[in-house]
């Protein structure tokens, strides 16, 4: 018995532990649904194949400094591209599409905003009111990922070029973001 209660403790405690790991992601017909938020919004795109976006879950999603801004300054989104899931975004219905040949296809919002670059993971960053203020394709880097949420999070894109951003944020920029984040 002792046995048994031990290991459903040890079970118990890697399902939260995982979740715990996942942070406050919500699915995007949740996100679809929000109104009257001052937070913008990252969606990430990903499928269940996508070996990247699972490392992009693993070490840049978990990093401590990426999930303070993303808890703090977004509402995290994940969003399986190939899914089927049917929802509205500012006033448009989106649904997933038929597989073709036993192969899952792209859902009409991947290409809505992913557009002809579709690429797994990529990330968008929308406004409060849900509109695109940038799609991120690929994979990043949980220091570079934490510099482009800081970006768009503080305001600063609207004071800088990205170019400019890069060159002077490890100096000028980032002891301000640890600040903002404790």
């Amino acid at each position: 018995m002792k046995k048994i209660l031990l290991l459903l403790s040890a079970l118990i405690l890697t399902i939260s532990c995982a979740m715990a790991q996942k942070g406050d992601w919500i699915s995007i017909k949740q996100a679809a649904q929000q109104q009257n938020t001052t937070k913008l919004y990252v969606v990430d795109f990903y499928t269940s194949w996508c070996g990247w976006c699972k490392k992009m879950d693993a070490e840049t999603f978990n990093d401590p400094t990426v999930k303070k801004l993303l808890n703090k300054y977004y509402i995290p989104v994940k969003f399986d591209a190939e899914g089927q899931d049917e929802f509205s975004w500012m006033g448009k219905t989106y649904t997933g599409n038929p597989s073709q040949n036993g192969r899952k296809t792209p859902h009409q919002f991947a290409y809505a905003i992913l557009g002809q670059k579709m690429g797994y993971p990529s990330t968008a960053i929308f406004s409060s009111n849900k509109s695109l203020m940038t799609v991120l394709p690929g994979y990043y880097k949980p220091e570079d990922f934490a510099m482009i949420l800081w970006y768009f999070a503080s305001g600063d894109c609207n004071k800088y070029s990205w170019e400019k951003y890069e060159k002077i944020f490890d100096h000028d920029i980032r002891p301000a973001m640890l600040k903002a984040l404790k």
